[in-house]
């Protein structure tokens, strides 16, 4: 898809430049991904035509505020990568550092995910124009969050984000990751990497806003460290294609992680979710609650595995996936999976796809509420669960109000019941 030779124009120290080009051979190696392997099954990876994008670093103005609309006012650190070059960054908080290709990331990249999970994250390593490491001191309690900006509007540019987020021992914080885009055709691969220290609380979240011809293939990596405790959240509004692999690794005693979504589709396009709870010590826990709508054509595909090893003993850990269908061209699909090597343990895990709940809906027509009305009710009510469990307030009620609009531009009245 993309040339090894690539590496050679970028910075860093030589060990890095070992890593991209050992990481560039592996993705060429392996080639592009088909429909046919499991892992990208119900997807349209092979409409992906790699030749129509370029690879650049030419960067640009700031993205449109969106969801995150006032967050940078009191933010801890504001930072924006605009496409593939670093345009600011803005720390105004103690206990918090950023740092760039320039002055050291280069250690960073790779703490959590050495390797790629897939294919787009071989290319990520070995093609990260600007990454970004972002790193909570041990102790250090930072109440406001870190933002991160990350925008594409060049047509046809190919692109590989990378965020690393190391909490250091005891430590709390609150990042959030916002992706906004034009009109123009792109492809960008983020990969995040979360480091949660021993008795750290970190909260994350995605808010993906890209323009409706851009396809986003992203991977978000994280390993949970004794006792300590992570609250991801992932909102996904746009893009043609967009994919979040997120992965929990609980490898410390005493761990926990919760993973939120809420999403919303429209038009024609596909949003694709891979979730991978894995629990390597005993006695963690994990989480996971993920609600979307479809609506107009537009898709949604959830796989979901939660593995527990051999030595995992007490783990609880439960995935819950739940869709509505607002039209009847919608079309949804949703694959929990459980492999369990420990038998001292308590999973559990539950889907659904269908339209509005009929009894819901009559009982709010019962006492006189209009039929489109208590649908839009319906669908308003069936998100907040996962709203309120996002690890930012501030954002939380800026996506209530989004999808209270596209809640309003719905027409119930084609859906089949």
């Amino acid at each position: 898809m993309f040339s090894p030779d690539l590496v050679d124009a970028l910075g860093g120290s030589d060990a890095l430049a070992k890593r991209r080009r050992a990481a560039a051979e592996r993705a060429a190696a392996a080639g592009q991904p088909s429909f046919t392997e499991e892992v990208w099954r119900y997807t349209p990876i092979d409409d992906l035509d790699t030749s129509q994008y370029r690879f650049e670093s030419p960067g640009g103005s700031a993205g449109p505020a969106g969801l995150v609309a006032g967050v940078d006012d009191d933010a801890a650190a504001v930072i924006r990568i605009t496409n593939g070059a670093v345009t600011d960054v803005a720390v105004r908080a103690d206990g918090v550092s950023v740092t760039t290709l320039d002055d050291g990331a280069d250690d960073l990249v790779g703490v959590v995910a050495p390797e790629g999970p897939d294919v787009f994250g071989d290319w990520n390593l070995a093609l990260s124009a600007a990454p970004i490491a972002v790193s909570i001191e041990p102790k250090a309690v930072v109440a406001a969050p870190v933002v991160v900006h990350v925008h594409t509007d060049v047509d046809g540019l190919a692109w590989f984000p990378r965020l690393v987020v190391v909490a250091g021992r005891m430590s709390q914080a609150t990042v959030i990751e916002h992706h906004t885009g034009g009109d123009a055709p792109a492809l960008i691969c983020p990969l995040t990497e979360l480091s949660v220290g021993d008795g750290a609380h970190l909260g994350h979240v995605t808010v993906q806003e890209l323009g409706n011809a851009a396809w986003q293939i992203a991977n978000l990596c994280s390993d949970v460290g004794r006792d300590a405790n992570l609250r991801i959240g992932h909102v996904a509004m746009g893009g043609d294609y967009a994919r979040a692999r997120i992965g929990t690794d609980m490898t410390g005693r005493g761990g926990h992680s919760e993973i939120d979504a809420v999403y919303f589709g429209r038009g024609t396009s596909t949003l694709d979710f891979r979730t991978f709870q894995t629990h390597v010590a005993p006695h963690t826990t994990s989480d996971l609650l993920f609600k979307g709508a479809v609506d107009d054509y537009a898709r949604a595909v959830y796989t979901g595995l939660i593995r527990i090893e051999a030595d995992a003993s007490h783990v609880m850990a439960d995935q819950t996936n739940r869709n509505l269908k607002l039209s009847p061209n919608a079309w949804a699909e949703s694959v929990p999976n459980l492999e369990i090597e420990n038998s001292d343990v308590q999973c559990s895990h539950a889907s659904s796809i269908g339209p509005v709940d009929a009894d819901q809906r009559f009982y709010l027509e019962s006492r006189g509420v209009p039929t489109d009305v208590a649908e839009a009710l319906v669908v308003r009510g069936f998100f907040d669960e996962v709203l309120d469990a996002l690890p930012s307030e501030q954002i939380s009620a800026s996506v209530r109000q989004r999808i209270d609009e596209l809640v309003s531009d719905a027409d119930f009245a084609a859906v089949v019941r």
